[in-house]
């Protein structure tokens, strides 16, 4: 069914928007058969941005889902070590100097890198390495990214703040390429945390319990970290901060397949990715010819989902 959701999902972006298409054409269109104004449309602005949407909200789901057992907190999200503060950072430093996307989409990515690094180092270096450490340290080294944010928007002129505010509430509109490369590292991501998904669930009982059981914690919680700031990193740089895809589509895949990671992994990939294509189509055509933050479409959904959840489990 979320295979299903996820090919109609890339179908409606393709299909829909300011101007229609008919979708009996997006074959012969996407093969290169059919040419005119339809075609320059679909494979020029849409199926770009499809693809970014769909590999950005995979990359999402996927590290919420990763997260959510490594801090062993059901309110974990992609964003709770401070990864996206990094990125943000280093975005805004490029916007700040008038650099193009290449340039902010690389500072981007290498301020992740740098705050996923200062994350494991510091949190390596305590003798008490538990996951509350992990999560102390990513909740303080997010204060001080937030603090250089809001210098950085203080001192920028009206049109890069115009920039900035919209690269932090998500934007797809500057898509123009399709993220083949970003998609064949979601597919090695996915692959990879599957292979160790005996061992994630194994995590979810405790250090002691998956220890006991043949486990190598320590190895596995180091890959489950890296994987899951890698995929951050990767989706930040190519869309912003795009809230509630890491936090809630976890939580409802949990609640329809159970806890087994064998299916949760594949699931929140297809979950995040098919959610954030439709909200992506709503934002560029709700109030078009103008263009919302798919950022606050995932938060106008996410947030009355996430209200819901937190209600059914209380009367659960």
């Amino acid at each position: 069914m979320l295979a299903l959701l996820s090919l109609f999902s890339l179908l409606a972006s393709l299909a829909l928007g300011s101007y229609s298409i008919p979708l009996e054409n997006l074959p012969a269109i996407l093969s290169g058969s059919l040419t005119g104004t339809d075609a320059q449309i679909v494979t020029e602005l849409r199926w770009p941005r499809t693809l970014t949407a769909f590999v950005t909200g995979g990359l999402l789901g996927l590290a919420g889902a990763l997260m959510q057992v490594l801090l062993r907190n059901p309110l974990a999200d992609p964003y709770i070590l401070g990864i996206s503060g990094g990125a943000a950072t280093g975005a805004l430093l490029a916007i700040t100097f008038g650099l193009g996307n290449e340039w902010v989409n690389g500072s981007a990515f290498s301020g992740a890198m740098l705050s996923m690094l200062l994350v494991y180092l510091l949190s390596r270096s305590s003798s008490y390495n538990s996951h509350f450490h992990l999560l102390l340290t990513g909740v303080v080294l997010a204060a001080g990214w937030g603090a250089i944010i809001n210098i950085l928007l203080i001192l920028a002129n009206a049109q890069s703040v115009h920039s900035m505010l919209f690269w932090l509430m998500g934007d797809l509109s500057n898509a123009s390429q399709p993220s083949w490369w970003a998609l064949i590292l979601l597919l090695a991501a996915t692959l990879i945390s599957w292979l160790v998904a005996r061992d994630l669930n194994l995590l979810t009982y405790g250090d002691h319990k998956a220890r006991s059981l043949g486990s190598n914690v320590r190895r596995v919680r180091q890959l489950t970290f890296v994987l899951a700031a890698l995929c951050t990193a990767i989706a930040v740089s190519m869309a912003g901060t795009i809230g509630f895809i890491g936090l809630i589509v976890p939580h409802l895949i949990r609640l329809i397949l159970g806890s087994n990671h064998r299916l949760v992994l594949p699931a929140a990939v297809l979950g995040g990715g098919s959610l954030l294509v439709l909200a992506d189509l709503g934002a560029r055509t709700l109030l078009a010819p103008q263009q919302l933050p798919v950022g606050v479409i995932t938060a106008l959904i996410g947030v009355p989902v996430f209200l819901y959840l937190l209600r059914h489990r209380r009367n659960g």
